[in-house]
């Protein structure tokens, strides 16, 4: 449906088995591989592919991070990656390395060897991070609380017994 029908061409079809990675986009929010989604059930839910990442015809910080970074080969699994380091970063604003290690986990990537897209985890963090204290210090704020980490995951599906 996303490919052939919305044009959106990110979020490839690798196993049809929710093994890959490869099509991980966000259901409402929630991180999942969209094969294992049948487009009926997503109907009225909002539905964002690595396409929705860029603003403004720009590429998202983890986009640019992950080209950077060298995480970018052949490309077959960096639209998946990005959304599975978008839906991590989004959760979970300052990852340890295994917590970045356990999100690409379920991302299978034949070219790279993870350490380019370990890297531009820890790089959009660093970047993040550096633009936060910018801002606070224009606007003299005081130090915040951070947000509730959340790890990523994906949605159970019936099929598998409702894991994922």
């Amino acid at each position: 449906m996303l490919r052939e029908r919305l044009g959106l061409a990110g979020a490839k079809d690798g196993c049809s088995q929710g093994e890959c990675g490869a099509c991980n986009v966000q259901v409402d929010g929630r991180l999942v591989a969209s094969c294992l989604v049948p487009a009926a059930t997503a109907a009225g839910s909002e539905v964002r592919t690595v396409e929705g990442l860029a603003a403004r015809g720009e590429p998202s910080d983890v986009q640019r991070a992950l080209a950077r970074c060298g995480a970018v080969q052949c490309g077959f699994c960096i639209p998946g990656m990005a959304m599975t380091m978008h839906d991590l970063l989004e959760g979970n604003h300052a990852p340890s390395d295994v917590e970045a290690r356990r999100a690409l986990s379920g991302n299978l990537c034949r070219c790279t060897g993870y350490q380019g897209a370990l890297r531009a985890v820890q790089e959009v963090v660093a970047e993040r991070r550096a633009a936060a204290q910018a801002a606070a210090a224009r606007a003299g704020a005081a130090d915040e609380q951070p947000p509730e980490v959340r790890i990523p995951h994906q949605l159970p599906h019936p099929h598998d017994g409702g894991t994922a």
